[in-house]
């Protein structure tokens, strides 16, 4: 077998060069006559701005320039815009309120941009920034979520009446209530979903540069795809033509959702870099970070689930509140309604489906996408629903979910949002997870942790995904002289590995050597198009451009084998790298079809390169999993372990299963993190941001995973050319609901929020003790 093609688990070939330290990184980057930037954030979560003294910081050694919201304002720079629009309830629109580049007549969360100091050095900004004197008018701020939608809470934008930026729902109330009424049993739940912070290894940099003789902006900073960035900063922003903008990522460490908008900061570099007639850089440090990245989640639910006398689910209602946060980002609304609501009944049959989620303003770092988008947070419910019904009825919480599952005979199903999932073995893959959790010898491990004065339970959670982001992609094959083969593509990899698995699909149909594959991507001078990376998108969007170019290279080049073999195109078989004339011993091969190209026969374009742009017929196609956990419990510390974990995942085709594995990993990880111990928290009294350093955050370690027992189901997806779907988030999905479960199952409890830290386990165990 071919060890470098389709299915095979190739080493990444990217990870030499990163982990020997010759990647290159934004912030390794420096430009002559390079000046530094540093922004004044708010230190109040709701204050009016009555006056900005600049006069000391301007008169700081080596300050060249402070810039505030009246300077942005005179150099007509525009607002930073929202991407999407979510339908509101009977007809009412998103209130989506402007946001400057810079604020200077109201803040609304600590970490709002005031001003802008640029100097010879970061420490001289530093230090000049905090001689900026601002008198604010401090005024009642809403960090709480659940309160922000009540009457009496603070209004974060007063032109609004209300604190509701838009109330969503996908309808099916009158079908629900019959559903209801109809019900033999109805089990409930309140949760809340944690608010998170992506935190990725590389904090946000970015590097501005003008050219003023051709009016030209260059900016390079690490995002998750180039082209959406260069034209959203010279369509709403800088209001100049798209060609006069040029964005460039290099190595980007980490991306998860969060990589994927426009920064004000990357807008501020360019902004002090035209004013100044100098490149000026922004490095962020980790407390930025945590404050001022987009932030995750934070949503509170109550639900409820109808079923009938045999446990077969007859509807579902859900109430979610959602935190918006200060300003609405990117994709902020989308995320909770439409993106989440995509997957409503996830992989269960259930139609009387009735959803509202109101999205609200709060005094707090506004929310977008992370790892998920949505679609952790529906799987959570389900799943958390799923086992109050279990309980409910006094029947095994596996047995719950085989009585639900969407069966193989009704695949194609359209869910209750008319999404029509295409494939999936859903009973089959749990059955597979289970085994491979060993489910059926929890009771001895059970019995030895009870042994040793622990407790010891299980859980499971299932999950679907809606992956594939935008519906077009475009890729570039060029097959050059010295036998490489330069592969530029509209998706960005920040840690993937696109670079070995498009090269594992390039060597599966040209049969060029594996190494000789140069991926290209990054920079929008040459990534004309592209939706970038985010949403599992790029095998099945990415993939699916790469081997489509590929093709049309490889009919160009029978052409010309065909002229120099002197026969018919349609007498020409390609196979393995070699062209030949069917049923003879005639060949030829790359290097004398990729040179002949170059003074093609009449009528052929000289070279072999070939790009097309790719556009899907379906809105996205399903990933899904089953994730096993078991937790053991030191009842006297209420600490938790993680000692278990199993997940089998459909992932339909698969490239190469050592990526998916990886991705497994990061995937599960991030949902320990949201189980256990991440939490994003702003004090209710101040608004003051109470978790902006790992002293006060905890990121998942090392130390906080067992080793996991993975598995891949393989069901083809049928709607793209490799059979391909999305792995990047399923782990975000499933882990949250299955060690959740498990805690609640050793405690013997119905529910407990996340992160379940250890004070939350020892006042359960206490509370259920009194």
């Amino acid at each position: 077998m071919d060890k470098f093609g389709m299915g095979q688990p190739v080493r990444r070939k990217e990870d030499v060069r990163l982990l020997t330290g010759r990647g290159s990184y934004t912030d390794d980057l420096s430009r002559e006559n390079e000046a530094q930037m540093v922004i004044l954030r708010s230190p109040h979560a709701n204050a009016r701005i009555n006056s900005i003294d600049l006069a000391a910081a301007q008169a700081a050694p080596g300050v060249l320039m402070v810039l505030t919201g009246a300077e942005a304002d005179a150099d007509g720079l525009g607002l930073f815009p929202v991407m999407v629009e979510v339908p509101g309830k009977d007809g009412t629109r998103v209130f989506a309120p402007p946001r400057k580049i810079l604020q200077a007549e109201h803040v609304r969360f600590v970490g709002d941009p005031v001003a802008v100091v640029v100097a010879q050095t970061r420490a001289q900004a530093q230090d000049a920034a905090e001689l900026i004197e601002v008198d604010y008018d401090v005024l009642p701020s809403i960090t709480d979520t659940a309160a922000a939608a009540e009457a009496a809470a603070p209004l974060v934008w007063e032109e609004a009446g209300t604190n509701t930026c838009v109330l969503w729902t996908n309808g099916r109330k009158e079908q629900t209530d019959a559903a209801f009424a109809a019900a033999a049993k109805i089990s409930t739940v309140r949760l809340v979903q944690n608010r998170l912070i992506g935190n990725p290894m590389e904090p946000r940099v970015a590097l501005g540069e003008y050219d003023a003789a051709t009016g030209g902006f260059t900016l390079t900073s690490p995002t998750q795809g180039v082209v959406r960035v260069r034209e959203t900063l010279a369509q709403f922003i800088f209001q100049v033509d798209k060609a006069k903008m040029r964005v460039i990522s290099p190595d980007v460490g980490g991306g998860f959702g969060l990589r994927g908008k426009l920064f004000p900061e990357s807008a501020m570099v360019l902004w002090a870099a035209k004013r100044l007639g100098r490149p000026v850089k922004w490095t962020a440090g980790r407390t930025e970070t945590f404050m001022c990245d987009p932030h995750g989640r934070d949503h509170v639910t109550e639900a409820e689930m109808a079923f009938d006398a045999n446990a077969k689910i007859m509807g579902m209602r859900v109430r979610s509140i959602a935190a918006m946060g200060a300003y609405l980002s990117d994709f902020g609304p989308r995320i909770p309604t439409v993106a989440g609501g995509r997957i409503s009944g996830t992989v269960y049959d259930m139609q009387n489906v009735n959803m509202e989620v109101r999205c609200v303003f709060t005094n707090t770092t506004p929310t977008d996408a992370y790892r998920g988008a949505g679609r952790p947070e529906t799987a959570y419910v389900i799943e958390r629903l799923l086992d109050a019904g279990a309980g409910d009825f006094g029947i095994a919480r596996e047995e719950i979910r085989a009585r639900n599952y969407i069966r193989q005979e009704q695949i194609p199903y359209t869910n209750c949002v008319g999404v029509e999932i295409d494939s999936g073995h859903f009973e089959e893959t749990q059955g597979k997870a289970l085994e491979l959790a060993d489910w059926s010898g929890f009771d001895a491990r059970a019995a030895a942790s009870r042994a040793a004065g622990k407790l010891r339970g299980r859980g499971l959670g299932y999950f679907i995904e809606a992956s594939g982001g935008q519906p077009q992609e475009w890729a570039r094959v060029k097959m050059e002289q010295d036998g490489t083969v330069a592969l530029t593509v509209g998706t960005f990899s920040h840690g993937q590995g696109h670079e070995t698995a498009f090269a594992q699909l390039l060597h599966d149909r040209l049969g060029v050597d594996f190494a000789a594959v140069r991926l290209v991507q990054g920079d929008s001078d040459v990534v004309p198009s592209g939706g970038g990376t985010g949403g599992s998108r790029s095998s099945q969007m990415g993939g699916v451009a790469v081997v489509r170019a590929a093709e049309m290279v490889i009919t160009k080049a029978k052409r010309i084998a065909a002229h120099l073999l002197e026969v018919g195109a349609g007498d020409v078989e390609f196979d393995g790298g070699k062209f030949r004339v069917a049923g003879t011993d005639l060949s030829t091969d790359w290097t004398a079809v990729v040179a002949a190209a170059e003074n093609p026969p009449e009528g052929e374009t000289p070279g072999l390169d070939e790009q097309l742009i790719y556009k899907r017929d379906t809105e996205c196609n399903f990933p899904n999993g089953c994730h096993v956990a078991e937790v053991e419990i030191d009842p006297d510390t209420g600490v938790v372990t993680l000692a278990r974990y199993a997940a089998v995942d459909d992932v339909g085709v698969v490239i190469n299963p050592m990526l998916v594995h990886g991705q497994c990993h990061g995937g599960i990880m991030s949902g320990v993190g949201q189980a256990l111990l991440e939490h994003a928290v702003y004090d209710q009294e101040s608004g003051q941001f109470l978790t902006a350093s790992f002293q006060d955050y905890c990121m998942p370690r090392a130390d906080d995973a067992p080793d996991f027992a993975l598995g891949l189901n393989v069901v083809p997806c049928p709607s793209n050319d490799l059979g391909v779907k999305g792995a990047g988030e399923g782990g975000s999905c499933g882990a949250p609901p299955a060690i959740v479960s498990a805690v609640c199952d050793a405690l013997g409890i119905a529910h407990i929020d996340m992160p379940v830290t250890p004070e939350k386990v020892w006042r359960a165990l206490a509370a259920k003790a009194a």
